[in-house]
């Protein structure tokens, strides 16, 4: 047997050299740097004793920056301690095959970091990780910071080759996976809806996912025979989605949601899924993200929507203060089929917080309900099944875990689970097992992700300097700087050239007694916000009769997949005319996302220009420009345009935004631009508008116009409507308490 060796390779070429010579054994270490610009392809031959090892010098120090990616196509191959930085892909970032006819095999991934490594506009799709082959493992790598549309992680299963694949995705860490403001933010997707009806046999265990808020699957499940197992979710808006295909096994999870708004946890379609033995603590979502929700059918339902639910067995669960579990969810005209079969059995709903733990849709005589344990305090009148108890508790760190009831599972159900999850079901009620408990906590935060990489929490940011600014060219020179500012506005006039572009957390202050002006010649915008931009205007008077610029504050055009946010604050807008070419006050462009826009405590008078422009957007898959958008406490006098356009077109039920709160406004003598509606939303997915005051405002027309393809939430409340427009309701809209005079 010819002898291992260890080779150095400090290039792309020696790299190269070095996979096409390698034999079983060989460790092949990258000299620490940053290797720019480089496409890896290993398509080398180790075998199990002995595999051929491609690691850092050092782990985290072999940076791959700009347009790098990594492809494996070999078989036993091991890959140690790269770090994906400063950069994007394009396509996959670790692909685990080289073309359609090299596919990596018995391969793995291991103390690996890819870190905000994003294409750099938000609709370029690409995924970090794509598991093509059999048997290969992603383990002990930390993955956060996803930005741009697409999967983290797809397991792809596109042939024979690809499928029963038995991959491993264990012990990572993935984290803080920021709103996409459309469907395609999933952190794992294993398999798609054509390939639903195969096995997969995946199996993701001992993970942790924290702050994973991309979309309503953290983990989308469409096909056969996984196994979800032993990870923690901590504060995710989502959860895992048995979304297409049959007899997968989520078991032993934890879902911290700490009170956190959409916080889910399990959500079943198709036959034969088991969810047995998961804790959910503190679950807050509703609906779709429901910290249990048991999905309604289609008849005779194509593979891409949804089949109906049968032969499900939900047992040994605990919900500590979560909001309800529900029932034949998303029953519409539709989604006629409820389930069939479903075995709820030996679950514990602690709850001392909300009058009922369940809602029910449709018939649910297809569940076989039995020992479930209910806090006396809860109001609801349950169906038989449901039994009421004083719990008491025991306390694994700070979550109160009730002390479990006994209750005897099913021969027949014992039978099964010994052939599937190879042990029995508990015969106690409930998530109970204090050391499993432990166990699950101290692995994620302890045997997750790289070691090298740490969490990552961030450097405290230092309070920004102030610098006084005279005219345009010293504000310019302040925004060139990488470091963040509060620019002091001191002159009166500024000529502007190009607009401001924020591209870092900028605020522009000065004295509110003061009016500054604006001078440009048909530019788009005098603040345009890109990518990481925050911008904040606070205590200013900004005069708009010199704007010549489309929009006196933007987002890029470009689409970054970085998001952005916007504030004011304390300011006085006026005269802003679209007859010199300002058309809109705020207008975003499509494919970037703001965080938060928030107006506060303003006054806008006399402005012939439209208000907040979000409606670019027409594309009707569920896009939308603004998670959420905050604004309250203004004086809005004479406006002459439309005041705000929010548009999120299509049927995807998949994200949460955008939400909307207006409220405590005053608006006088204020009219729609050319008899078009004063506000319209459409799509918008929540909104609360109450105790506004409306004086004046598109009489004769509509005031305010709400559409919705998709369920939605709205509040209209304790409002006052004087010789005002016409409000036009959809079925989603809850009216209380407006005044109308």
């Amino acid at each position: 047997m010819a002898m291992a060796n260890t080779i150095v390779v400090k290039n792309i070429e020696e790299l190269n050299t070095a996979n096409k010579q390698a034999k079983p054994g060989d460790i092949i270490i990258l000299q620490n740097g940053e290797w720019n610009n480089v496409s890896i392809s290993l398509n080398c031959k180790g075998t199990k004793e002995q595999p051929v090892v491609f690691k850092a010098r050092t782990p985290g120090k072999v940076l791959l920056t700009g347009h790098s990616q990594l492809k494996l196509g070999g078989n036993f191959i091991i890959v140690d301690g790269l770090y994906f930085t400063k950069g994007y892909a394009g396509d996959a970032v670790v692909d685990f095959r080289i073309n359609k006819n090299q596919l990596a095999n018995n391969c793995r991934l291991t103390n690996c970091v890819i870190n905000d490594f994003n294409n750099p506009k938000r609709m370029s799709e690409n995924y970090w990780i794509s598991l093509s082959g059999k048997n290969n493992r992603v383990d002990h790598c930390s993955f956060l910071n996803k930005k741009n549309l697409g999967v983290l992680m797809a397991v792809i299963l596109d042939d024979d080759r690809s499928r029963e694949n038995f991959h491993s995705v264990d012990h990572n860490y993935f984290g803080m996976r920021l709103p996409l403001a459309s469907n395609g933010g999933e952190i794992i997707r294993i398999g798609v809806s054509e390939h639903s009806q195969f096995n997969s046999n995946t199996q993701v265990t001992d993970n942790f996912f924290e702050y994973c808020d991309g979309e309503t699957e953290i983990i989308s499940i469409k096909s056969c025979n996984n196994v979800v197992r032993n990870n923690l979710f901590k504060e995710c808006q989502g959860g895992v989605v048995l979304r297409h295909g049959n007899y997968n096994t989520v078991e032993n999870n934890v879902f911290l949601g700490n009170n956190k708004e959409g916080t889910g946890g399990v959500r079943i379609i198709n036959k034969g899924q088991w969810v047995i033995n998961n804790l959910f603590y503190k679950c807050r979502g509703v609906d779709f993200r429901s910290p249990l929700s048991v999905m309604n059918g289609i008849p005779n339902s194509p593979a891409y929507r949804y089949v109906q639910v049968t032969d499900a067995v939900i047992v040994n669960n605990t919900f500590v203060n979560c909001s309800s579990i529900s029932f034949c969810e998303g029953s519409d005209t539709e989604r006629t089929l409820p389930p069939q079969n479903v075995y709820l059995l030996n679950n514990s709903f602690y709850n001392d917080r909300d009058s009922i733990i369940y809602k029910a849709y449709d018939d649910i005589n297809g569940f076989f309900f039995n020992s479930n344990m209910v806090s006396k305090d809860v109001k609801q009148a349950t169906v038989n099944g449901f039994v009421r108890t004083s719990f008491t508790t025991q306390k694994a760190d700070i979550i109160p875990l009730p002390f479990p009831g006994v209750s005897k599972v099913p021969d027949s159900l014992q039978q099964a689970a010994q052939q599937r999850i190879q042990h029995l079901l508990s015969s106690k009620t409930g998530f109970s097992d204090l050391q499993l408990l432990n166990k699950i906590m101290t692995n994620a935060y302890s045997a997750t992700g790289a070691k090298w990489f740490g969490r990552q929490t961030g450097k405290q940011e230092l309070k920004p300097p102030t610098v006084n600014c005279n005219n345009a060219e010293e504000i310019y020179k302040q925004l060139e700087r990488k470091e963040a500012v509060i620019i002091n506005l001191t002159g009166n006039q500024y000529v502007l050239n190009k607009p401001f572009v924020i591209s870092k957390n900028v605020q522009f202050t000065g004295d509110k007694r003061l009016s500054v002006s604006f001078v440009s010649e048909n530019i788009l915008s005098i603040f345009m916000i890109a990518g990481n931009g925050n911008l904040t205007l606070q205590n200013n008077t900004f005069k708009g009769s010199g704007v010549k610029a489309a929009h006196f504050i933007s987002s890029d055009s470009n689409g970054s997949s970085n998001h952005y946010n916007l504030a004011i604050r304390n300011c006085v807008l006026e005269k802003f005319s679209r007859e010199n070419g300002c058309k809109d006050l705020f207008y975003a462009y499509k494919s970037m996302v703001a965080d938060s826009i928030v107006m506060m405590d303003n006054f806008f008078v006399d402005n012939n220009s439209n208000g907040i422009m979000m409606s670019d957007e027409k594309d009707d898959k569920g896009y939308y420009n603004a998670e959420k958008i905050f604004i309250s406490r203004n004086y809005i006098i004479k406006q002459n345009g439309t005041l705000i356009n929010i548009y999120r077109g299509g049927n995807d039920e998949s994200t949460m935004g955008p939400f909307l709160i207006f409220s405590n406004n005053k608006l006088n003598d204020c009219r729609g631009e050319e008899s078009k509606p004063f506000i319209t939303l459409y799509g918008v997915q929540r909104s609360i508008l109450e105790r506004n005051n409306f004086m004046n405002c598109n009489e004769g027309n509509e005031l305010i116009h709400f559409g919705d393809a998709v369920r939605a939430a709205h509040l209209l409340r304790q409002n006052t409507f004087k010789r005002s427009g016409h409000i036009n309701a959809d079925r989603f809209v809850r009216s209380e308490n407006n005044t109308i005079l």
